[in-house]
């Protein structure tokens, strides 16, 4: 069997990879739907202060999408998650109603298409914080121009201050915080049947 072939038999799903693939997006779920809560908490004292800066809250709705690809590795993973997670949260009760389904797929695929610029390769720290600032991007993005988008209204100048707190949030709470939690699970070994069997020894940096 040549490298080309073995590579892309690596990129099929299996079983497993669906099983946990779902189990992160349910966690997912919970996770977006106790987020949104805190954001009722904060947006009071944010808008008092500068209401742009509540993009830098946004990173916990992304955890799914870099948590998913940092363990699977394979392509869909980050995409699959995010999107299941919003489904999650949006049967649990969204107050974003369903625009919180367009809002996971856009997240999603932030983050998939900066692991997917890296040939589904790369999942170290800076991939990770990429990807998570890759999801900060899409959402800051949907947020503001979108017809939906809550900050649509906002000036030019504050948008893309949004759109950077957003991409910061995602890279720190998404990106640094999945990659972290990658490298404990792998610790453990329950990561033994994943690609990311060996990330708690991988290089931090290459």
């Amino acid at each position: 069997m040549t490298t080309a072939a073995i590579k892309k038999t690596s990129y099929n799903w299996r079983v497993a990879d669906i099983v946990v693939a779902a189990l992160i997006a349910v966690a997912g779920g919970v996770i977006f739907w106790a987020w949104s809560q805190g954001a009722n908490l904060i947006s009071a004292p944010v808008n008092a202060v500068y209401p742009p800066l509540s993009g830098l809250y946004a990173g916990g709705w992304m955890i799914p999408a870099v948590l998913g690809m940092l363990i699977i590795r394979k392509p869909g993973a980050a995409l699959f998650c995010e999107t299941v997670a919003a489904t999650g949260e949006l049967i649990m009760g969204s107050q974003y109603g369903t625009t919180v389904l367009i809002s996971g797929v856009l997240q999603g695929l932030g983050a998939e298409l900066v692991i997917a610029a890296l040939v589904y390769r790369k999942f170290n720290l800076p991939a990770s914080l990429l990807a998570g600032a890759g999801a900060g991007l899409f959402c800051g993005l949907n947020d503001s121009f979108a017809p939906w988008g809550w900050n649509i209204a906002y000036a030019p100048g504050d948008k893309l201050a949004y759109i950077v707190f957003c991409a910061i949030s995602g890279a720190v709470i998404a990106g640094a915080l999945s990659w972290i939690a990658t490298r404990g699970l792998a610790k453990t070994g329950v990561l033994g049947s994943f690609a990311s069997r060996k990330a708690a020894t991988e290089p931090v940096f290459s």
